[in-house]
């Protein structure tokens, strides 16, 4: 018999997941949907930083489950992600003393969806996307400011979206749910499966 009681019942890990985003969003002070996205370059070195996870598309999506970002499709991340079609990522809340770690296959979001949220943005942030070449050398503040200038004469109220920004959806082969517990006898729990669509295994493991 499962002990998956409490915070980690259910037979979804899409709308655990969302569940557990929904409850952080109420005490988290800054970005509760704020992951740490790993990847790998060529030589096989990790990279991680910040970024925002604009969604959790459940399981009756087309992807079948996954978890979905924007960036611009320039920069260092994107190349990465692009030449292993892998990502990893983590997503902690002090607030709740939880965690949802996620490993999967990566895909590109350029279509009907990407182009919604970026027009969802604000106008400057818009703009800004065309404006930044994500990752390569800047020579100054100023510069960039002058390049924002220039696209904001260029495309109005109104810009469409860059072809080089977009969406990247994540399908996890492997969900891990983390709970702090007392004495660091934390509970988790990995789902895990061979392939998308594939069905989960679910295993607890040691702290």
């Amino acid at each position: 018999m499962s002990d998956r009681t409490g915070i980690f019942a259910g037979e979804d890990p899409f709308a655990l997941a969302q569940s557990w985003l929904i409850e952080a969003e109420k005490t988290e002070i800054n970005d509760p949907n704020a992951i740490a996205l790993a990847t790998v370059d060529a030589e096989g070195l990790p990279n991680v930083r910040m970024v925002l996870l604009k969604e959790i598309e459940g399981r009756d999506a087309p992807s079948g489950g996954a978890f979905l970002f924007y960036t611009n499709y320039g920069s260092a991340k994107s190349a990465e992600i692009t030449a292993a079609g892998k990502a990893a990522f983590v997503m902690h809340w002090k607030s709740l003393r939880r965690q949802i770690r996620v490993r999967g296959l990566v895909t590109r979001e350029e279509g009907a969806q990407a182009d919604a949220y970026y027009a969802s943005r604000s106008l400057k942030s818009r703009l800004g996307a065309w404006a930044s070449r994500q990752s390569e050398p800047l020579a100054s503040r100023t510069a960039l400011m002058a390049e924002v200038a220039k696209v904001t004469a260029a495309h109005g109220t109104a810009p469409t979206r860059p072809p080089f920004w977009g969406g990247f959806r994540i399908v996890p082969l492997e969900i891990e749910f983390w709970a702090d517990g007392a004495f660091r006898l934390h509970d988790r729990f990995r789902w895990h499966r061979a392939a998308p669509g594939a069905a989960w295994e679910i295993l607890r493991l040691n702290p």
